[in-house]
């Protein structure tokens, strides 16, 4: 057998061995934070346990367990049991040894099904030696690089392959092992020979080996201390949050996680590969279920509820597309993202992102023709875009959506547009459904004409079923109680103000005139008099003593500056229509990055989309609002993936005034938003599924205040 066998064996056996110790070295690792885990598991079992009654122990024997004594005795729950030892149990009257090691044995194997269950979540306020330990552990394996999991799968092929070949090929390494095998072996041998130097070359050309151990250096970085962790854990709250819902096993229901469509075609997209040699980023399973949706339908409205991450399943969806040969793809998006957008594709992707916006989008654009790559554009100047006809979009993306519904205006002219120039189209957005049903139906038509035509208007007076039967091939919604279950709960208050004198008096005065917009900043008119400017200075002190960021939010320019001028020039802002996309992106920097307690002032429509504020863990709503799904945008951006802390929601709010009214109204608009976009399995008959428009609002409201009021 020539040398060059025992070349190809040893560069063989360095690459598999280069693979084992990469997979042996992330096994430690996990390893190591299921064992910092394991504590947590068991103190949320036992407290999952308190809560189960005693007649659930009978559903692990045969149910002949006398448990009258237990509850004599004041035992009311696993955990009574599992606490007490089994010699604890036989001192009970009427309870002898073999039932005590019967009820003790039923318990322990209760608490170790809840262990395996048990969710955990990292609690950033909890800094204690049971907590900490986890975010130590998952420091190694959240800062190991975005390459690990691709050298990972990289590895366990190199040992799928590569184990059989050198175990054949090994009889060709020494000439002392050829003599003592048969024919047979050694022909086997020469032939595994051979086919190992084609899968090194193939290895090499992959630039396998270096993956794999830049990895292993990676993986095997020293321990950082406690304070460096949490530290880095602030930064990155949704990476560890993301690890760690992997591997505690925290997934969420497998149906809400695909958005509850049929069975087959669910199948479908799971059975579609995603490739991810141009991603840089880990996906969570709904996440990675969303892009693969958008591959195999190619024109579809991904809807998840914000903060779920759409912008990272788009840009998923755009790196398979641009692995299989496709070269310019094109976002629209409103301006006030469009920063948004550039970063995080730079950031989770390594395709190259274009920025056709301001005084240089003639070059911008330009060089995107002629290089490839992601085009990010507004809505606004998608019409203007001036592309060579030669150009072929591999994708078309449409941030926000909702705002091409009206087919009569010219942004969704223009979209209409690419969508009949591109194969693959993707609408985002959290509020497909705002006034009516039929302003969904017009979405459809953008995306699957025959499938909007199917979506016709009394679909919805039948029920939510047939509606969401009918839009399932281009239509997938998740919503975050669904699937982020780590994600830290949000607290809903209303703080009921009554009326100052000199706020009625703004009050009647607005009543009287009919003015809607007055009325509902009213409460406003006299800074100095306002009880609900009272109260939004006390909540922000009391977050001040907690160190806590607070965002406040109010439709109103006037009550912005009057809120300002209550809190002082500390308060940053306000973030308003007025405000370029840019210094929008630096306010909410500087907001992020101060230490402790910080206030952002926001008008709720330009500060409520797309601008991600999860620094804020408090939310002042200044007066509700004309839309339910506005103040639900507001909140989400700050109760999104990445937060590490409760959020708490004030909305400011005067009893028997507009507030009130409007509370009445909005109640029915949101239970219908609920009935259509989200899932639902009711099918009532709801004649009047239709959303009152701001005009009708206002009539009404102003109408019936004026009758209460005698003006």
């Amino acid at each position: 057998m020539p040398d060059g066998a025992k070349d190809v064996l040893r560069d063989g056996y360095s690459l598999l061995g280069a693979a084992r110790d990469l997979l042996g070295d992330h096994r430690r690792a996990i390893a190591d934070v299921q064992e910092a885990l394991a504590p947590l598991r068991r103190e949320a079992a036992r407290e999952q346990l308190g809560s189960i009654p005693l007649a659930r122990l009978k559903d692990v024997t045969d149910g002949r367990l006398r448990l009258g004594p237990l509850e004599e005795s004041g035992y009311t729950s696993v955990a009574d049991v599992l606490e007490a030892t089994p010699y604890r149990l036989q001192l009970l009257p009427g309870i002898g040894p073999q039932t005590a090691q019967q009820l003790h044995a039923a318990a322990a194997s209760l608490a170790e099904a809840a262990e395996r269950s048990a969710g955990v979540r990292i609690d950033v306020e909890r800094r204690d030696e049971a907590m900490t330990p986890v975010v130590v552990a998952l420091h190694r394996l959240v800062n190991a690089g975005p390459e690990v999991p691709r050298a990972r799968l990289a590895a366990a092929e190199v040992d799928r392959r590569f184990g059989p070949l050198t175990h054949d090929a090994r009889p060709a390494g020494a000439w002392w092992r050829r003599i003592f095998v048969r024919p047979s072996r050694r022909e086997r041998a020469r032939e595994a020979v051979g086919e190992l130097a084609e899968a090194l070359e193939e290895e090499e050309r992959r630039g396998t080996r270096l993956l794999v151990s830049q990895a292993s250096v990676d993986l095997l970085r020293p321990r950082v201390s406690a304070d460096e962790a949490w530290i880095d854990f602030e930064l990155r709250a949704s990476d560890y949050q993301t690890l760690l819902a992997e591997l505690a096993a925290m997934e969420p229901e497998r149906e809400a996680a695909e958005g509850f469509l049929p069975g087959e075609l669910a199948a479908r997209v799971k059975a579609q590969p995603l490739d991810d040699e141009f991603r840089r980023v880990s996906l969570r399973g709904y996440q990675s279920f969303g892009a693969r949706f958008a591959l195999v339908q190619r024109r579809v409205i991904l809807g998840d509820e914000m903060g779920l991450g759409k912008t990272i399943q788009a840009i998923a969806a755009i790196a398979h597309l641009k692995a299989e040969g496709g070269t310019h793809f094109l976002v629209a998006c409103p301006a006030s993202v469009l920063i948004n957008w550039v970063r995080e594709i730079e950031k989770r992707s390594t395709i190259a992102a274009h920025p056709l916006h301001g005084s240089g989008k003639g070059a911008a654009l330009r060089k995107w023709a002629g290089d490839g790559g992601i085009a990010v554009t507004t809505l606004a100047t998608l019409h203007s875009l001036d592309v060579p006809d030669d150009v072929e979009l591999g994708m078309f993306v449409v941030d926000e959506a909702h705002y091409a519904k009206n087919h009569e205006t010219r942004r969704a002219q223009a979209v209409a547009h690419w969508c009949r120039k591109t194969e693959n189209v993707l609408f985002l957005t959290g509020t497909p459904m705002e006034n009516r049903v039929e302003e969904f139906r017009s979405l459809v038509a953008h995306l699957r004409p025959e499938v909007a035509k199917q979506v016709r208007p009394h679909d919805a007076a039948v029920g939510a079923r047939a509606f969401r039967s009918a839009v399932a091939p281009v239509y997938l919604r998740r919503n975050q109680k669904d699937v982020l279950v780590e994600l830290p709960e949000v607290v809903h208050v209303d703080e009921l103000e009554e009326f100052s004198r000199a706020d009625k008096a703004a009050y009647r005065e607005a009543v009287k005139a009919g003015n809607f917009m007055a009325m509902r900043r009213a409460a406003y008119a006299v800074p100095k008099r306002s009880a609900k400017l009272d109260r939004l200075k006390e909540l922000v002190v009391e977050a001040a003593e907690n160190e806590l960021k607070v965002v406040v939010f109010s439709y109103f320019r006037d009550v912005l500056a009057a809120v300002h001028e209550a809190l002082g020039p500390k308060a940053r802002g306000p973030i308003s229509g007025d405000v370029p996309p840019a210094r929008r992106q630096e306010i909410v920097d500087e907001f992020t990055a101060e230490q402790g307690h910080a206030v952002l002032l926001a008008q709720i429509q330009a500060g409520g989309v797309g601008l991600n504020l999860q620094a804020a863990s408090v939310v002042i709503i200044c007066e509700p609002q004309v839309k339910p799904t506005m103040e639900t945008q507001a909140v989400a951006r700050a109760h999104r993936m990445g937060q590490v802390r409760t959020v708490q929601v004030h909305r400011l709010l005067t009893p028997g005034s507009v507030d009130e009214r409007m509370l009445e109204i909005l109640n029915v608009k949101a239970m219908l938003f609920d009935e259509y976009a989200r899932r639902s399995d009711l099918a009532e008959q709801t004649p009047d599924a239709v959303d009152i428009s701001e005009q009708a609002l206002a009539r009404q409201i102003v109408a019936a205040e004026q009758e209460r009021l005698g003006t």
